[in-house]
């Protein structure tokens, strides 16, 4: 359904009620009037769910409670939810993916009370279609925009995530991540991303791209939230067989924040993976780590470490698994679709190519169609090679230098949106390591650059969520409360102003 007549729907039932709305209707409503009248701009909600309102009334009737009782939750569109809304990835090719079944996690959310708003766009596919697309474009959801300057791009590729939290339409999100794809929307969006240990949060009903590296994960408003979302979300799924130590590591993430947790922990500046314009911002964020406590150790450099060594042969790992996962998706889904294979999405795309295509191609689909299946040794000798790589830079560094934890700037402020030359990046941190680990990567607002924000990357050792959120939530507690969108046409304008159908996201 059409996310214009599921909100017209939606809408007219509640004007329809004479009786006064309980708290999660409420709530639904007020999310429901943010993407009307500030969604046109932003392109960040691809559909809303014409059962929310049911949803918040189960919740307001007592039927549903837990720890997100009355809470919207967007999901990004490449996550299974029961009910009308189809799972898309973005493309044209799974328009009509209506499974009527919930991913695990989706399950969990709606046990703990949360109510499933809607599905948020994305960089289609994942941004795995093309090494030349622009990052926060689908053929189903078009451009999404950041709410920080409109011009200037969401990354991705839960770009959807990112700007509708930003934006203020929710305070709960969850995206996904291969690599960077949690972490960069949420830093260069300026709120809180979490790319959880591959394993801790089922990907079973979650379009995928590999097994090795796959994961959902929370974009909220604050520390908090994330940890709030990633205690629902988190635990064993029989059906994944990365999950099976998930429940033996979970834990309530929330009640372990402390706001002295900084305090006599020594801290590894990641000072090779800084710089890319946010070195004022990283000092500043910095000295508040040591105002709390922290005991900052610089690090200069991985000793023995090759960077293109993880990099090529990551390249080859996420080819080889994207063929395989995606034909295993594709073949399982119950919903009439016409592709089963990735052989079929390259052939859809060449057939509607101008809707597809018209403005990047699909040369990484076309290199990962020429793969030759996970029993290659040459995969088989990649997966290894890129995963002790990025597991033994991260845990040698903890050891080496004795610290708990790893920090550094995430990413480069946000670029200009350019369906000329595609994504601009002019730099990036460590995130990649955590990635091809699957290792925690936590990242939350640490200050603005020229106006747009810039996030503080907190990274550990496998399953060390627990404290990254805390140390991440003493960061966030000591740093004060950080700015709001504004939603600039440009920051370059000699005086931007708000458009006049914007306002600020509420705090």
């Amino acid at each position: 359904m059409r996310k214009s007549i599921a909100l017209a729907l939606l809408l007219a039932g509640g004007a329809a009620t004479a009786q006064p709305l309980g708290p999660a209707e409420t709530n639904v409503q007020i999310a429901l009037d943010r993407i009307a009248r500030i969604d046109p701009q932003l392109h960040s909600v691809i559909a809303v769910d014409p059962t929310a309102a049911d949803q918040a009334r189960a919740v307001d009737s007592g039927t549903l409670r837990g720890a997100l009782a009355g809470q919207p939750v967007l999901l990004k569109d490449n996550i299974e939810a029961a009910g009308p809304l189809p799972t898309t990835a973005g493309s044209l090719a799974l328009a009509n993916n209506v499974t009527n079944r919930d991913a695990p996690l989706v399950a969990r959310l709606r046990s703990a009370g949360a109510i499933i708003l809607g599905k948020t766009n994305l960089s289609e596919w994942a941004n795995i279609r093309s090494s030349h697309s622009i990052s926060g474009w689908s053929a189903v959801g078009g451009q999404t925009h950041n709410p920080w300057a409109l011009d200037r791009n969401t990354c991705g590729s839960s770009s959807g995530s990112g700007a509708a939290v930003a934006a203020g339409i929710v305070r709960y999100a969850i995206g996904t991540e291969t690599d960077g794809s949690v972490t960069c929307p949420a830093a260069i969006n300026g709120i809180v991303g979490l790319k959880p240990t591959v394993g801790l949060v089922s990907r079973t009903h979650i379009v995928p791209i590999s097994h090795s590296q796959d994961t959902a994960g929370p974009m909220t408003q604050t520390v908090r939230e994330a940890a709030e979302l990633l205690t629902v979300i988190a635990g064993g799924d029989p059906a994944d067989s990365a999950t099976t130590q998930a429940d033996a590591h979970k834990r309530d993430y929330a009640t372990g924040l402390d706001a002295d947790s900084l305090k006599g922990k020594r801290i590894g500046v990641m000072r090779f993976a800084s710089g890319f314009g946010t070195d004022a911002a990283f000092e500043t964020a910095l000295a508040v780590l040591r105002e709390r406590g922290a005991t900052l150790v610089e690090i200069k450099k991985i000793d023995n470490f090759d960077d293109d060594v993880v990099g090529k042969n990551e390249t080859d790992v996420l080819m080889s698994e994207l063929k395989a996962d995606m034909g295993t998706y594709l073949k399982g889904s119950p919903a009439p679709i016409a592709v089963r294979s990735l052989a079929d999405l390259i052939a859809f795309n060449k057939e509607h190519e101008q809707q597809e295509m018209a403005l990047f191609g699909q040369d990484q689909f076309e290199k990962a169609q020429k793969t030759k299946g996970l029993d290659d040794p040459a995969y088989k000798k990649a997966r290894a090679t890129s995963f002790k790589a990025a597991a033994n830079a991260i845990d040698g560094l903890l050891k080496q230098y004795r610290v708990v934890a790893l920090v550094g700037p995430t990413m480069p402020p946000a670029w200009m949106t350019d369906a000329v030359n595609g994504d601009q990046i002019s730099g990036g941190g460590a995130g990649s390591l955590a990635a091809v680990a699957g290792y925690p990567h936590l990242t939350v607002p640490m200050g603005l650059v020229k106006g747009m924000p810039v996030g503080l990357s907190f990274m550990g050792a496998k399953w060390s969520e627990g404290l990254l959120l805390s140390l991440g939530y003493a960061y966030e507690q000591a740093r004060g409360p950080f700015p709001t969108p504004q939603f600039y046409r440009s920051i370059e304008q000699d005086d931007p102003r708000v458009a006049p159908y914007l306002e600020p996201a509420p705090n």
